[in-house]
């Protein structure tokens, strides 16, 4: 992570300087790529103002923010870009949800799960079964007797995988793999 401090209109101040990279250092559990950040702390009459830009994998982030503080202003600034910056990687999860890795991962669900997220995330749940031999008539019972919808059998006849479900005229439907 590269951050970069510089003041405007005042003198350095290690303690400010200080502040403003610990903040910022925070925006690393949300990324696994290297950060570049440039920010510029600058002081006219009372305005204490904080611009922060950030460079993720050649995208720009920047925000900037004015109060009477400059602890507040950095303070401020650093909720802005943090919210921008979960966007950004809400937005390319969207749009390639099979690279989420590692740290990413357990960012987007800590975002979902403080409902941060506007989108609900759908979860597939993996179940492994083995499919027993049987013929469609022994399936049809078979279902009958479970209370589920749907069941996945080997046939007896073609070896073949296939799925028999309760249809919604109340009748059995059966799925077989074409030839």
């Amino acid at each position: 992570m590269d951050i970069t401090v510089s003041f405007r209109h005042t003198e350095p101040i290690e303690s400010l300087k200080a502040y403003a990279e610990e903040k910022m250092s925070k925006m690393k559990k949300y990324l696994d790529t290297p950060l570049e950040a440039h920010i510029v702390l600058s002081i006219e009459k009372f305005r204490h103002q904080a611009d922060v830009t950030l460079s993720v994998n050649g995208t720009r982030i920047k925000g900037v923010e004015e109060t009477g503080d400059m602890y507040s202003a950095i303070d401020q600034v650093m909720d802005k870009i943090e919210k921008q910056l979960k966007r950004h990687l809400a937005k390319i999860r969207s749009r390639r949800p099979e690279n989420i890795k590692g740290e990413d991962a357990l960012a987007l669900e800590e975002a979902v799960e403080a409902g941060e997220m506007e989108r609900e995330e759908r979860t597939i749940e993996v179940e492994r079964l083995v499919a027993k031999p049987m013929d469609p008539e022994e399936a049809a019972m078979q279902l009958e007797l479970s209370q589920q919808d749907f069941l996945v059998f080997r046939n007896a006849r073609s070896r073949e995988i296939n799925v028999i479900y309760l249809r919604r005229d109340g009748n059995l439907g059966l799925i077989e793999p074409a030839a």
